[in-house]
């Protein structure tokens, strides 16, 4: 019995996975506000019933999306403040940001596009995770003796500067996918300009 039932879950995992992957494919083109369930069961290939056994509504499958897209990245999100006065880290930082775009285009593009978009709990979701982020980097932050003084506040406020420069540096490598090495090269380097110009305004912060 135990293993019918191990059967059946493992199942019922791939088709949830494959209406992600599925949704995540017709959401390149368009937004989730315009996405029918109907869509994305009819390109898994199942019954449009079949979906509420593991989605209660498209939003309910972009909140999903937004885990799988955010959930997994706190951990390099952390690495890539911490020291934040180093040129090396700051370098890697921008090269593990690249990799990343450029393996989860479609997961990018999602966050990018539906962060401001029309799905309410899709944009919640997404403001939940990106304050995750902040409070993680702020945790990082606090961490250096560059931080010896800074209040708490000023702290998160900083963090915030460095997940919406992530951010920013995430879109500028998205918008170059297919662009030339030199073009990659150059948003490369003006990444690391703009994280640098952050550390250098953190450190005469307090002066």
């Amino acid at each position: 019995m135990s293993h019918t039932l191990g059967i059946r879950q493992a199942q019922k995992q791939k088709t949830r996975q494959a209406l992600l992957d599925a949704a995540l494919g017709l959401l390149e083109e368009q937004s989730l506000s315009s996405l029918g369930l109907r869509e994305v069961t009819r390109a898994v290939g199942v019954a449009p019933t079949a979906f509420y056994r593991h989605f209660r509504s498209t939003a309910d499958l972009g909140v999903a999306l937004v885990e799988e897209a955010l959930g997994s990245l706190h951990p390099m999100i952390r690495q890539t403040v911490a020291p934040t006065d180093s040129a090396q880290r700051i370098t890697r930082a921008v090269e593990l940001i690249a990799h990343h775009v450029d393996s989860h285009p479609a997961h990018v593009r999602f966050i990018a596009r539906e962060r401001h978009g029309g799905v309410q709990p899709v944009r919640e979701a997404i403001r939940e995770q990106l304050a995750r982020f902040s409070e993680e980097v702020k945790a990082e932050l606090a961490k250096d003796p560059e931080s010896a003084g800074w209040s708490d506040e000023d702290l998160l406020m900083l963090a915030h500067l460095y997940v919406d420069q992530m951010l920013i540096t995430a879109s500028l490598f998205l918008e170059a996918l297919e662009a030339t090495a030199e073009e990659r090269e150059r948003v490369a380097q003006l990444a690391e300009l703009q994280l640098r110009l952050i550390s250098v305004g953190r450190r005469h912060w307090l002066g």
